[in-house]
């Protein structure tokens, strides 16, 4: 059950890169930025499953899905919900097809499905980020107005209050620039969002030069991961503030267009 991306993550779906995400013949079409390293890539990934496991995380790894690089990132194609999963559908064409994959996978974890986005909607898994009775939905080039529209309605019926904001900047999704780290906290980057956007919540502002600081997982009493090569002033605030942040190298996977929180589906989280 997740009900909140603050709390203790507990269970997780991750996709491991494997041959297409090294060998993408159209990067453009990918959103992909370059061609990544596989050495460095796959180190880079497996320690952060090992930090996520440390943590007392359950990581369910799925074979990567042939011809969609993108695939690597597990958030987008799929929402959990306590009342059960979400079937998104994509906004980048390229990645059509994720979706059924993954949601093959859910359903053999005994996941049920509590709803789905339907034509002509589209909204991804990083353009949605769940607080407890809120729920931050972001409208941006990969979730449209019939997508907003439809999640909305999704998540009133389950008692969420639903939030949507225009994803600042050049961010793909509203994950990019915010993330919630703890039951009533949130960190994103300044000057990006109303002032009523975050009301209820404690705010960390991470400086605007560093974008996807705000781009980070929680892993629930403090525990944060962020990405070491981007977040350098973001991760020195979040320590100052009291977390704890593993800063983990993951520049392979910005190449691909993504942060931490993209690599993964949180499945289960645990309020402490």
């Amino acid at each position: 059950m997740l009900h909140n991306e603050g709390d203790r993550l507990a269970k997780v779906v991750v996709c491991p890169p494997g041959e297409a995400y090294f060998s993408a013949a159209d990067l453009k079409a990918q959103n992909m930025n370059a061609v990544p390293d596989r050495a460095r890539t796959r180190e880079q990934f497996e320690r952060l499953i090992s930090v996520m496991e440390n943590a007392g995380c359950n990581v369910i790894r799925l074979e990567e899905l042939e011809g969609h690089p993108n695939s690597v990132f597990a958030r987008d194609a799929s929402l959990c919900t306590p009342m059960g999963y979400v079937r998104l559908r994509m906004g980048l064409a390229s990645r059509r097809g994720e979706e059924k994959w993954l949601w093959e996978k859910l359903e053999s974890l005994g996941e049920p499905c509590a709803s789905c986005i339907e034509p002509p909607g589209t909204v991804e898994g990083g353009d949605v980020i769940l607080a407890g009775d809120v729920a931050f939905v972001g409208r941006s080039g990969r979730t449209n107005d019939s997508g907003v529209d439809q999640i909305r309605s999704i998540l009133e019926e389950m008692g969420y209050e639903v939030r949507v904001h225009d994803v600042p900047g050049r961010s793909l999704h509203l994950g990019g620039v915010m993330s919630v780290i703890g039951p009533d906290t949130v960190v994103c980057s300044e000057s990006a969002f109303r002032d009523d956007f975050f009301k209820g919540f404690k705010v960390i502002e991470v400086p605007i030069e560093e974008p996807l600081s705000g781009n980070v997982i929680s892993l629930g009493r403090n525990n944060l991961v962020a990405n070491s090569a981007e977040s350098r002033l973001g991760i020195a605030l979040l320590r100052t503030a009291g977390f704890l942040v593993h800063a983990l190298d993951l520049s392979e996977f910005r190449k691909g267009g993504g942060g931490p929180s993209c690599l993964i589906l949180p499945v289960e989280r645990i309020q402490d």
